[in-house]
């Protein structure tokens, strides 16, 4: 029996949003193997979900290496896949519609776009609406699609917070890709000073970097969580977020994460996109939006975090 392949590269940010989706095709091809070609990092990550019967990793070498891709050809042609759901939507994948799996159905927001629909025009709509129409425009329910259940990405992280908290903490996520940087807010450093001084260190801040933001990490007066002197893993991460007090984070991953976890928090927001688009707002996590991130307040910050704490 033929099988099912999802494509979802990355980021952090957008496979967690896309673990609605596949928990739903795989709900759908229930006698089918459905398997997700994503790149190195999210590897080991996504290899356990559940949804998954396997996972393939796309090196996502540049398109002229075609060596690479006519072994990616022969690779994926191995698998008789019988439909591609696209949840990338890029030029890549666009490409490989065209080149590496030309003879198989597809899947994609181009493929679901109305006669006379512009594709710049519907990706301006939240991105689990648009993910969900992609799957009900294939005949699937879309049932956890903007339901999304991160509870198998959950592990024992007592160890962990009892040595850097013992019980309650806020945490922090400062970060952002080199080459997102606009994303980033510039007073994490004094916003950790005024949560140590107002609440009396009644809540310890703890920070946790990736392999790249360690340094930074202990350049700004909170707990640096590691293991083993290393970043923490994705499950650690998650798990961690599951059980902070409060989450402030810049427009990244562990937003996401927080947001899909439903945890009270908070998202800093300029004007490179809106929280509504990437669809980062819950019940308990909202989003704080202005046109300047260098305009955004450290006491806007505290106060609103005053707020949705008590």
């Amino acid at each position: 029996m033929s099988n099912i392949l999802i494509i979802k590269h990355g980021s952090l940010g957008d496979l967690i949003q896309a673990n609605g989706a596949i928990k739903d095709i795989k709900s759908f091809y229930k006698n089918r193997k459905v398997f997700l070609l994503t790149s190195q990092p999210y590897a080991i990550f996504m290899s356990e979900c559940p949804y998954l019967d396997g996972v393939i990793i796309d090196k996502r070498l540049p398109r002229w290496n075609l060596f690479y891709l006519n072994n990616l050809k022969k690779n994926l042609s191995k698998y008789d896949f019988s439909k591609v759901f696209d949840l990338q939507n890029s030029n890549r994948t666009k490409f490989y519609r065209r080149f590496i799996l030309k003879n198989t159905k597809w899947s994609s927001s181009e493929s679901i776009l109305e006669p006379g629909q512009n594709k710049s025009d519907f990706d301006k709509d939240p991105v689990l609406d648009r993910m969900e129409l992609q799957l009900k425009k294939s005949g699937i329910e879309a049932e956890f699609t903007k339901n999304i259940d991160l509870d198998w990405c959950l592990t024992d992280v007592t160890r962990l917070i009892r040595r850097y908290a013992n019980n309650e903490y806020i945490l922090l996520f400062p970060f952002c890709s080199k080459k997102h940087d606009y994303k980033k807010w510039p007073y994490f450093k004094d916003l950790i000073l005024r949560l140590k001084k107002d609440f009396k260190n009644k809540y310890p801040v703890l920070l946790a970097p990736g392999p790249n933001e360690i340094n930074e990490a202990h350049e700004l007066n909170g707990k640096v969580i590691l293991d083993n002197n290393n970043s923490v893993d994705i499950k650690t991460l998650i798990s961690l977020i599951s059980n902070a007090k409060f989450v402030i984070a810049n427009d990244t991953g562990p937003a996401h994460i927080a947001s899909h976890l439903d945890k009270k928090g908070i998202a800093l927001f300029g004007s490179h996109t809106s929280a509504k688009k990437v669809s980062i707002e819950g019940y308990n996590f909202k989003a704080l939006s202005v046109k300047n991130l260098k305009d955004l307040e450290v006491d806007t910050v505290l106060n609103e975090l005053k707020i949705k704490l008590d």
